[in-house]
Formats: C-alpha cells, structure tokens, sequence
C-alpha cells in the first residue's frame, strides 16, 4: 500500500508527515468501535462533555506557538492567519463547550383531554458516528468546528483530513487524548477510497472541498439515508457602489482577493464596479503591489505558497486563457523563485462568461468588471452556479440594500471583506456551494441530532375510582 504524504509547499522537499491510508475495511472497524463508545458517550451528563471540550481548548492554547508553526509549514498559511487560526480554534471549542447544556429542546403547549394533563415537548438526540471530511486550507478550525458540535451533542467522530494537512488533523485528534472515552474520536488519514468508507460507515456527514467531490458525497449520503452537509466553495463577488472610498475599499478588496494567496473559499473573486472603475482600479492595482510575496513565517508576508503544482498550474493556465481571450493583467509581480508560489493577478476587460471568471481557481487572482447600475452589479453577481458570500461597499444605505436584498448567496457582508466568519453564526451558501443545512452556531446543534416530539399524559381515569 502506497503511503500518503504531505509536503511544505514553500519547501515541497520537506515531507511534514507520511502515513498510511486507512483501507475501507479499516474505516468500517473503526467505525463499529465508535458507535460502541458513543453509546456510553451520548449519556454521559452535560458538564463530562463540556470539560472535554474546554480540556481540548486549554491544551491548544498551551500549544498556540507549535501549533500555529505547523500550520505554516505544512499548509504555507502566513503566520499572521496562523496564530489568529489557533485562537479562532480555541474559540470554538470554548463556545461549544458550553453549547453543552444548552436547550435540547422545547415545551409546547399540548392539546389533551382536560382530565388526562400532560406535556408536549421536543428533544434532540445524538445522531452516532459523525462522518467528517476537511480540506487543507483551514487545518484547525474547520476539522473543529465539525467536530465540538458533534461531540458536544453526543456524538462520536470518523474525522478524514485532507492528505495535505496530515500532521495537523493528527494534532486535532491528539488533543482530545485521554479526555474522551477510548475510541470515540477516530483520526482516520486516506484518500477518495478512505473518504467514501466514511461516507458509508457513518451516520451523519459533514463535508468541506471543492464541489466535484463534494457532490458526490452528497449523492452517496443521500442514497444512504444519510443527513448530509456539504460546503464546496464560492466565485465570490465583491460590489463596489460609486460613494465607497477608493483607497480603503481597495485595501479591503485586495487583502480579500490575494491573501493566504486566495485559498478561502471566502475569496474574493470578482470585483463588481458601478459607475467609472478608474479610481478604484488604480487603487487596487497598488493595494495589490503592497502585498508581500513569500516565506509565510515571516510576519510581513501576507501571500505565501499555493498548496501544490497542480494548483500553481491552475492558476497560471487560468491567468493564460484569459489573456488569450482578450483580457488584460494590471498587475506586474514577480515571484520568489522557490517553492510553490504565484504572484497575485488582476484582470480586467475579461468576459463575465469566461471560465476564468465563472469557475473556482482558488489561487491569488481577481478580475475587475465595470456595470452601469446596482441592478447590473446583482445580476453579475447571480451570473455563475455558485452562491457563498457577497461584499457590497458604499454609503447610501438605500442603494446598498438595493443590491443586497437582489443577491442569491448565503453570506452578505456589507462594508467588510468576503473572507471572515463568525463561528457562532450559521454559515453556508447557495446554489453549487452548499449542500444541506448550515454550519456553524447553533444551526450545528441541529445538524448533529435528531428531533422527536414527546407527549406525556397523566394516566387515563379509572372509572371505578370516579364511581366511588
């Protein structure tokens, strides 16, 4: 069996972990092992969850400097992102620490012959095993804010990180050591093969990627029965109405655009201008030439590596076929010349139906687009299959809701980046970007458990007794 490896993509010859796949065969014994200590789990009382929970958040804390340093080595994140990644993780498991004696249901008003009173009420149950893909991009945060729901409801955990974030998926897991009961939480490393014996083992999924994969594991849930979450990505739009300021909308935008060298899928893809783009332009063209390119360990560098060849390739074909089709690149960058790094590009004059304007690169590249109106800057922005998050820059309150209220995406951010979530607030998109219910918040209670609905009465009246 072929090992799986991930590599530092700012050193691509430095291997950070190497594991062996977990076979499907595998997944499904570890699986059964979960499902039996979910049992016990799921009636453990409130406060043995959540001081798990708070346990997991005090360790990574303790290890905020390793772990933001591995971040940086083996996804290339910049090491500013990083140490805010480890603290929004921390974070997390904090806020669902506490979700654990949070409501697990409601009291409703029941309708009950008036001699047999009685309650109505809801409950929510654990579902089992969480099935939970993740990507590289966020290594700590997402494969957490999966998994604390999970756990805090009761659930037990198959947790599949990306091959490309092996040695931090492996932190993850290691953090819950000794404070879970013994094969609750299963880390199981792999690839397609690996990802769709979780599909198939577990009893509820939650998937993040790109959204040819992330299709198809809905698909393989839906056929199963399963309850099914999957969050595949964003050709997000920012719309820049003509009374936003120039120069800081600019520094929003690019840091938006370029940062982490455009690997969110909150990025922002696509700047939408109303009115005369030339100031804007011009700002942007020199927002974007202030970023620093680099080593993402030195603390001023804000774009470092793109995660593999494939997608450094990606984006230099992208950046190709756009200017072969008659766009034009504003940006003049260059490069450091090792590691897997792309300047950041911006486009103009591309066509708002060109691939490069419709479809996901994930990489440090935007295009600028000039429309006539508000109703335009909508319209552009509904134009692709994907529908995650929108920003919208202005002042006039009237006109920003005008655009705002015709947008077909799940996130609208208004006067602030694309990028940014709140972990405490649902989180998902429209159309090709997500799957199922949202993330994050309280909408994660619900995702992880079951509703049912109980009515409870007093014991029928003997007629005997109502004789006598």
């Amino acid at each position: 069996m072929s090992l799986i490896q991930s590599r530092s993509p700012q050193k691509p010859d430095d291997v950070v972990a190497e594991r062996a796949p977990v076979t499907p065969d595998g997944v499904r014994k570890l699986a059964d092992s979960v499902r039996v200590a979910q049992d016990a789990w799921r009636r453990r009382d409130p406060s043995g969850r959540a001081a798990a929970l708070s346990g997991a958040a005090d360790r990574l804390r303790a290890r905020a400097g390793e772990a933001a340093a591995l971040i940086v080595r083996e996804v290339g994140k910049p090491v500013v992102e990083a140490n805010a990644e480890v603290s929004r993780a921390a974070a997390i498991l904090d806020y669902y620490a506490q979700s654990c004696f949070a409501a697990i249901g409601d009291l409703l008003a029941p309708t009950l012959p008036a001699n047999q009173p009685g309650l109505l009420f809801t409950e929510r149950r654990p579902r089992g095993v969480a099935g939970l893909i993740t990507p590289w991009n966020f290594p700590l945060a997402i494969p957490l804010w999966k998994a604390a729901p999970a756990l805090a409801t009761g659930n037990g955990v198959l947790l599949k990180p990306s091959p490309e974030a092996l040695a931090c998926g492996e932190l993850v897991a290691g953090l819950f050591d000794g404070l879970l009961p013994d094969d609750l939480l299963h880390l199981v490393p792999g690839g397609a093969d690996t990802g769709q014996a979780v599909v198939g083992a577990a009893d509820v999924v939650s998937f993040t990627g790109s959204a040819t994969v992330g299709r198809g594991v809905a698909v393989a849930a839906v056929r199963a029965g399963l309850p099914v979450q999957a969050e595949m990505g964003g050709q997000n739009a920012a719309v820049v109405l003509p009374d936003a300021d120039p120069a800081t909308t600019a520094t929003m935008l690019a840091g938006a655009a370029m940062g982490y060298a455009g690997q969110k899928c909150t990025a922002t893809r696509r700047i939408i201008v109303v009115g005369d783009a030339t100031a804007l332009t011009e700002a942007l063209v020199a927002a974007v030439a202030g970023l620093r390119v680099g080593d993402p360990a030195d603390a001023g560098v804000a774009v470092g590596p793109v995660i593999t060849d494939a997608a450094r390739r990606r984006v230099l074909d992208g950046v190709a076929a756009a200017r072969a089709a008659g766009g034009r690149v504003l940006t003049r960058l260059t490069s450091p010349g090792d590691g897997l790094y792309v300047a950041p590009v911006l486009l103009d004059s591309v066509d708002p139906g060109h691939p490069v304007a419709c479809e996901e690169t994930f990489g440090p590249l935007a295009s600028i687009f000039t429309v006539s109106d508000p109703a335009a800057a909508a319209a552009l922005v509904n134009h692709v299959r994907y529908g995650l998050v929108t920003s919208v820059h202005g002042s006039d309150i009237g006109r920003l809701f005008e655009v705002v209220r015709a947008i077909d995406t799940g996130l609208i951010r208004v006067n602030t980046p694309t990028t940014g979530v709140d972990f405490h607030a649902p989180f998902g998109g429209e159309k090709a970007s997500s799957q199922g219910p949202r993330e994050q918040g309280t909408a994660a209670l619900d995702f992880y458990t079951s509703l049912r609905t109980i009515t409870l009465c007093t014991p029928p009246p003997n007629p005997a007794e109502e004789a006598a």
